[in-house]
């Protein structure tokens, strides 16, 4: 796990710049720092020694030293790779994954990205040929930004690092802010800063001569059977759980594990033959807000050990700007604040852990996976009759039954962009001061839901939640989290070999009227507590509910809704009316009022805070070394 940066083109004192770059980033990796400069490039490399720790700093060269690489992530069958380079007569310098990329390049150039079973961003720099060939794994694990200024191309790992550029002009893309208000993360593929792109999952880009291409090389394609044999399919789930967390084990440093009370999680410390969990909480033990006695029963009941940390509210909201300094862009996610806190606590111990990320979206494990179950009946009333009957419901007061009309009126297509969905067209339009595009969240998707127009309206939206939720919400926390203590997450129910079981499954196996993930539980039940594995899902629970009426913090939020940043861009009355209206019990607008209020914190940290320092700032400069 590293962080890598660098830019294409003739730039002045480019050694310097790239120095700046990379001190940008280098929390991603404390252990190391590279750099390779010539004339028409310059890319640098932070290290976080995972593997071969005494022989893979990077950049990493093929035996003509012609071709440069660097390299941020794991490549867990890298062992299969090399073999197959040294039969084709590939001459191998050291054990680290890094090195099979580069040989893999110059046998199979950009087909080499099929060989891969891993979490990678890489960019290769061919100088014989002046070419730049970068890469983004299967479905995202780990981030690549890009941008293209005055005819060079930078990139990193973390935008921040593009930001020290020569010539970067630093401003808020409002079109972003806009979507970011229904779906809760940065959703397009240009990103808060304007002129700054995401290279999207399962893509690579090459830059030649000033041309930059970018190209899809994977499409996570669900591609359900009609029927199966349960017991046979929940078998075969239980030896590709094996298979995987097996694989994910692949390192030269101790490995622990994430644990919440969830099923994914809890399936994954069951597997994996490591020691170590890390949990955190809220409030007291006993409330539906803290996960650590769980946790402490599981490990107990396992073998294994548990370190815990019960969040207080201070905490929390302290921690906020900091957060978003390392996320990048703003995440109205509140599990992202508890991600950080859990990773902490897993950084104070070791450099690797499992995560259960991914389980939901393979598997089918999002409550809302039900809908298309639960409105089945009512939907085979003429599509007239529903419209004419929602538009009735909507006059109503926000009565029980209200919203199931409402929805039922709709194709999926028209009601599903994820599993976020804050605020509609019409209430962006009252918020935001300057609307800009007025693009209704379903034209985005629209084109993503093209490609599947003939499955289950199931796997329709578990392709929706993996295009777009799984990239712009958990995994982005998930990386930027770790990451910003010097820890490697992976996630190994995001594997292409686990994705291409999970593909075929039957939609009942996935989702039926008892239970979401209901192949997956089953097997699952057979290694952890049974009311786990039926456990309904809940993400981490977090009590911003709660919090936001309390006098302190409805304050302090309020203070920045009502702050002159805000007045740019909102039409702050409304605001106000949200937050009372929360305090007085009339609504629960508290997932609204976040996705306000970070937005805030996040413009303040990277518009009106110079030279922001993070609150663990001194932990990670303790653990940073140079080359």
């Amino acid at each position: 796990m590293c962080g890598i940066c660098g830019f294409i083109g003739e730039v002045e004192n480019s050694k310097a710049v790239l120095k700046r770059m990379m001190d940008k980033i280098a929390h991603r990796g404390p252990d190391d720092e590279g750099m390779y400069v010539d004339e028409h490039a310059a890319i640098g490399h932070r290290r976080l020694s995972i593997i071969d720790l005494n022989h893979g700093a990077q950049p990493m060269y093929n035996e003509t030293g012609d071709i440069a690489i660097v390299f941020n992530g794991e490549i867990y069958n890298h062992l299969d790779v090399r073999k197959e380079l040294i039969a084709k007569g590939h001459v191998f310098a050291n054990e680290s994954d890094t090195e099979c990329l580069v040989h893999a390049y110059e046998e199979y150039g950009t087909d080499m990205l099929s060989k891969l079973r891993g979490m990678f961003s890489f960019v290769i720099w061919d100088s014989k040929n002046k070419t730049a060939f970068g890469a983004r794994d299967h479905f995202g694990i780990k981030p690549f930004y890009y941008s293209q200024i005055n005819g060079s191309l930078a990139f990193s790992s973390e935008i921040k690092a593009i930001l020290e550029f020569p010539g970067f002009k630093k401003e808020v893309n409002e079109e972003a802010l806009e979507q970011y208000l229904s779906f809760q993360y940065s959703v397009l593929p240009e990103t808060f800063f304007k002129g700054i792109y995401r290279l999207p999952a399962g893509h690579y880009l090459i830059f030649k001569d000033g041309k930059l291409e970018v190209q899809r090389y994977f499409d996570p394609m669900m591609e359900p059977a009609e029927s199966g044999d349960l017991e046979k399919t929940v078998g075969e789930i239980e030896n590709v759980v094996k298979d995987t967390i097996n694989a994910h084990m692949i390192a030269d440093v101790e490995v622990g594990s994430l644990l919440s009370s969830g099923v994914d999680s809890s399936y994954v410390v069951s597997e994996f033959p490591g020691k170590k969990t890390f949990t955190v909480g809220f409030l007291d033990k006993n409330s539906k807000y803290n996960e650590i006695r769980y946790a402490e029963s599981l490990v107990k009941e396992l073998g294994k050990e548990n370190y815990n940390k019960t969040i207080d509210s201070d905490e929390y909201f302290n921690s906020i700007p900091t957060v978003m300094y390392y996320m990048d862009e703003p995440l109205a996610d509140p599990s992202c604040i508890a991600l950080y806190f859990v990773d902490q606590v897993a950084a104070e111990q070791i450099k690797v852990v499992l995560s259960g990320e991914g389980a939901d979206e393979f598997f089918g494990g999002y409550n809302i996976y039900h809908e298309p179950l639960s409105l089945k009946g009512y939907q085979k009333l003429p599509k007239g009759l529903r419209k004419g009957l929602a538009a009735i419901a909507k006059k109503l007061p926000d009565i029980k039954g209200r919203d199931f009309i409402i929805r039922g009126s709709k194709d999926v297509e028209e009601r599903f962009i994820g599993n976020a969905n804050m605020f509609s067209v019409e209430e962006r339009e009252k918020y935001l001061k300057h609307p800009i595009t007025h693009i209704p969240p379903k034209d985005i998707v629209a084109s993503t839901y093209k490609k599947v127009e003939g499955l289950n309206d199931i796997a329709k939206m578990q392709y929706i939640d993996t295009n777009f939720w799984l990239q712009g919400d958990i995994l982005l926390k998930a990386d930027k989290m770790s990451m910003a203590h010097c820890l490697e997450s992976r996630v190994p129910f995001l594997d292409v070999k686990v994705f291409d079981y999970a593909k075929k499954l039957p939609i009942d196996f996935r989702c039926n009227e008892e239970a979401t993930k209901r192949a997956f539980r089953i097997a699952a039940k057979r290694h952890i507590p049974e009311k786990t594995a039926n456990k309904k899902k809940l993400g981490f629970p977090v009590p911003i509910r709660v919090w936001l009426k309390e006098e302190k913090y409805y304050n302090k939020v309020m203070e920045t809704l009502t702050s002159d940043a805000s007045k740019k861009f909102f039409n702050t009355d409304i605001l106000v009316k949200l937050m009372e209206d929360h305090r007085n019990g009339k609504a629960d607008n508290s997932r609204r009022i976040w996705t306000v209020y970070v937005f805030l914190v996040w413009y303040n940290v990277y518009f009106e805070t110079e030279d922001f320092k993070p609150i663990n700032s001194e932990w990670i400069k303790n653990r940073i070394r140079t080359a």
